[in-house]
């Protein structure tokens, strides 16, 4: 049955293959017009999913349409219904084994085979988000793991090669290196269109300045916040340079974005490490970004899956609150920490209708971080692909009680009924 709130209509959970979505490629075309916020349409008034944050570089501009392209024919505008699909991922958390396994020859590194179970699920995607959890700074700050992480570019290049669009950097390691560490991720991403940062800006203009992005008649608005930076502050004199959790500005900002998109995604770090199940402040800020009309927020820090949710709005709508995918890739041993989630939103835009946004579907596909004795073969797995000889190989197996069934038991606890256990883009 079709719920119909607002200008969003909700068809549920998913529930199985939608058997009509194909890869699609992703390239961005800039156009920027300082009227562009004043015609777009005004704000939804129900959430669907899907994961972002924050505003762009300096230069960029201030709308990204991105051309559709694939197998079939381009839509005639008006005459047919757009789609829109949308992957959001967790922590892609870079240890210092890691790295070492990413090193091919000195100074050569190469991250793309890790990602390689996982890639088609990404490029199929018409916008994959993704939580950059470690800076990408360059060679002259050192590579380094945990505690201030500082991770090859090649890593950033294998986000590319994934199919990675929308790459946030407002989360608690951003400050690891220092406030020129923060600058010299920007040059790397700036030097690279196919992708836009979020959660760290050069200048106030900037942060002004909110990421959008249109495609397929379908316009996204993007923020992005952290509730700290590990005790590492900020410059006093660049309070612009990482989007801090402050209800003030977060306000201001949404106000701001809110009118000029048809879709509003918030990606939050947030939340206490290794819980599964979210704290009084992340609740609390979730019915924050409910009252103000947000479509979509992406949890992510504490390393495991926790539950997603629909929150009512003011507005008879609902915000679809994911609390935290968990980890993307990491060296985390603890069973819980292997475990994270993709999430799959699905929309639909009528050509008539005033515009309306139907959610077909939403779900979360589990993921695995598989890797093996002394750190080695690192592999990021969807969960329905990972097997019980994988399992068995893992180097945790010998240490805990880690098995296929286990898995799918944390997977089905934490995603509930958006569990998704099939590639959604087939």
């Amino acid at each position: 049955m079709q719920l119909t709130l607002g200008r969003y209509r909700r068809r549920g959970a998913y529930t199985g293959n939608t058997g009509n979505t194909t890869s699609q490629t992703k390239r961005k075309t800039a156009l920027f017009s300082a009227a562009f916020l004043l015609f777009l349409c005004a704000p939804p008034l129900m959430p669907l999913g899907s994961f972002a944050s924050g505003l762009k570089r300096e230069t960029p501009p201030l709308s990204m349409p991105l051309e559709s392209a694939g197998g079939g024919s381009r839509q005639e505008a008006g005459s047919l219904p757009s789609t829109l699909t949308i992957v959001a991922a967790g922590d892609n958390l870079i240890h210092d084994v890691i790295i070492r396994e990413a090193q091919k020859e000195e100074g050569v590194y190469d991250f793309t085979l890790f990602y390689a179970p996982v890639k088609p699920l990404i490029e199929a995607a018409d916008i994959a988000f993704i939580n950059q959890e470690t800076l990408l700074a360059g060679r002259r700050f050192g590579y380094s793991g945990y505690p201030r992480f500082n991770t090859p570019q090649e890593a950033g290049i294998a986000l590319l090669d994934m199919g990675f669009d929308v790459i946030n950097h407002a989360n608690n390691h951003v400050m690891d290196k220092g406030e020129e560490a923060v600058f010299a991720t920007m040059d790397f991403w700036d030097d690279r269109a196919q992708a836009s940062y979020l959660g760290i800006r050069r200048s106030q203009e900037q942060r002004e300045r909110p990421l959008i992005i249109e495609k397929n008649r379908i316009t996204l608005g993007f923020l992005s916040y952290t509730y700290g930076t590990n005790g590492l502050r900020t410059p006093k004199d660049k309070p612009y340079l990482v989007s801090l959790i402050n209800t003030e500005k977060m306000a201001e900002e949404i106000g701001a974005l809110r009118p000029g998109c048809d879709f509003l995604v918030v990606s939050m770090h947030w939340g206490t490490e290794y819980e599964k199940a979210p704290n009084r402040e992340q609740e609390k800020l979730a019915q924050f970004l409910a009252r103000h009309n947000v479509d979509l927020i992406i949890g992510h820090h504490p390393h495991v899956l926790q539950p997603a949710v629909y929150l009512p709005r003011p507005d008879g709508g609902e915000t679809l609150c994911v609390y935290s995918l968990g980890n993307f890739l990491s060296a985390q041993d603890m069973n819980a920490a292997l475990l994270g989630g993709l999430l799959y939103v699905r929309l639909t835009k009528a050509p008539d209708g005033g515009g309306a946004v139907v959610i077909e579907q939403a779900g979360i596909l589990p993921l695995v971080t598989h890797y093996e004795e002394g750190y080695t073969a690192f592999r990021v797995y969807p969960l329905y692909d990972y097997t019980p000889e994988l399992a068995a190989r893992h180097r945790n197996k010998a240490r805990s009680d880690l098995s296929l069934s286990s898995l799918r038991a944390l997977a089905g606890k934490a995603a509930g009924a958006l569990l998704m256990d099939a590639d959604p883009f087939k």
